[in-house]
């Protein structure tokens, strides 16, 4: 049969249509890498072999009847620990408290689409403490390691999800977005992963980060995003914020293949104007554009028209940290004591902000939003690193040396965009000279979330988006 995780969701679902490859075999497969990923790198915060095998039987019976419950069913998914899945604890990175004995009998908007699919769920994957920094790390799982080296981080803040989707703990996983967090990790992980426009996927309970928050699919393809968010993208009640159904299926968008970028106008800025970029970073985007133009792009080197990062950071930080406040104004001494210590510093500042400083930010992120929106109706897309640099050691915030503070001073390339509510994506493109992966951006204008899906599958077509060839190796040693 080959290696049962090295296939995509809709290689496996055509084999289950055929009749030649059983879910349950799929799922025996997946979970052996999935014990193998959480021994390795700590992926995992849970991993539920009776469930997931209950799951694929079903699948199987479905498929043997010729019914299956829709385009996911039989394939192996794991959830981020954010987001809510019935039957067990959603702790958020955190270390469990009384009051969160459950009941655990909801599932957040995405799972539940997930689940009515026929989706095999393997487990739920690591965060740091309420998603809230570009790395995985926490009190209470420790950290998560890079598949290509165990020693450097993930990413994050879906870290978990991004080393099991690269180890081929299940084709497809769901992560949260709030200022990168489904792309750093992919970047650095070399897998695919999309942050939709605000809205495309019902996110419940609303975040305390509010439409910074974005839910999004991390796969190793385009093809299989699309297939995933045309399955979790549909309407649920409990998010007032919803965009309803999308205009069409976004799987078709990608029937151009290699041909789709053609005559798309593209704007290449390869470092905002002002964020230093490792030259292996640089070169690995800039044989990525270069391969857009073959393809038919009209490529024009030049940068949106955004403020200055220093004041964009300022303007993110008032937004986040005081969502961070937010989470934990409820806690006690004793278990805000437990947090994570960076944490707590920017809960801190947050409580310090007053309304009409998070309304200033506010007005920072409007101007933001309409620079945008003018910049794209000259250009279709804009390309950028995805981060300026592959990873560093895991257990750290910032890279140690960097003289940095914070985590949003090494990922200016992706916050900006949860600012403006933009679709955007991580794809794969090269590795350094240590052989970690690469990352290329891709963002389009609000709503144009099948278009990014369209010029990031052209690529992968035309073997411009590098998958690292250790993606799918056997698990490396802890």
């Amino acid at each position: 049969m080959g290696d049962l995780c090295a296939l995509s969701a809709a290689e496996l679902t055509a084999r289950y249509a055929a009749g030649d490859l059983s879910p349950v075999a799929v799922t025996e497969a997946a979970l052996r890498r999935a014990e193998a990923a959480a021994t390795a790198v700590n992926a995992f915060v849970l991993i539920d072999d009776a469930g997931a095998l209950g799951d694929a039987l079903a699948s199987e019976e479905r498929w043997g009847r010729g019914e299956p419950a829709g385009p996911v069913d039989g394939v192996p998914v794991t959830v981020k620990d954010i987001l809510l899945q019935r039957g067990h604890p959603t702790l958020r990175g955190a270390r469990p408290v009384p009051g969160d004995v459950g009941p655990w009998t909801e599932d957040a908007p995405s799972v539940a689409r997930l689940r009515e699919a026929g989706a095999v769920f393997l487990g739920k994957t690591t965060t740091p403490e309420f998603g809230w920094k570009g790395v995985t790390d926490s009190p209470a799982s420790g950290a998560t390691g890079n598949p290509y080296a165990p020693e450097r981080t993930s990413g994050g803040s879906s870290g978990g999800s991004a080393a099991a989707v690269a180890l081929g703990a299940g084709p497809l996983s769901l992560g949260t977005d709030g200022g990168g967090s489904v792309r750093i990790p992919a970047s650095f992980c070399g897998i695919f992963a999309l942050k939709p426009t605000y809205g495309r996927v019902p996110l419940y309970p609303a975040s305390a980060f509010g439409t910074l928050a974005h839910v999004g699919p991390m796969t190793r393809d385009a093809r299989d995003a699309a297939l995933l968010l045309d399955v979790i993208g549909r309407p649920d009640p409990r998010d007032w914020s919803h965009l309803g159904p999308a205009p069409g299926a976004f799987g078709e968008a990608l029937r151009a293949g290699a041909e789709g970028v053609a005559g798309l106008r593209v704007a290449f800025s390869p470092a905002l104007g002002e964020v230093a970029v490792e030259p292996a970073v640089a070169a690995a985007v800039r044989r990525a554009v270069d391969r857009l133009a073959d393809l038919g792009a009209r490529v024009t080197e030049t940068d949106p028209p955004l403020p200055p990062l220093d004041g964009v950071r300022e303007a993110f930080h008032t937004l986040w940290f005081s969502g961070a406040a937010r989470v934990t104004q409820p806690f006690d001494e004793e278990r805000r004591a437990a947090l994570d210590p960076g944490l707590r510093e920017i809960c801190a500042r947050g409580a310090r902000y007053s309304a009409l400083d998070y309304l200033a930010a506010v007005d920072v992120r409007m101007a933001m939003g309409r620079a945008m929106g003018a910049f794209h109706e000259e250009f279709d897309l804009l390309v950028t690193p995805t981060m300026p640099r592959t990873a560093f050691a895991k257990g750290v915030e910032v890279p140690e040396g960097s003289g940095m503070e914070r985590w949003t001073e090494w990922t200016p390339f992706t916050y900006p965009f949860n600012m403006t509510q933009q679709p955007a994506a991580s794809l794969p493109c090269g590795v350094d000279a240590d052989g970690l992966p690469i990352g290329l951006h891709l963002v389009g204008a609000r709503h144009a979330d099948a278009l990014v899906l369209r010029a990031a599958h052209a690529l992968y077509e035309a073997g411009a988006a590098v998958l690292p060839p250790a993606v799918l190796r056997d698990v490396p040693p802890g």
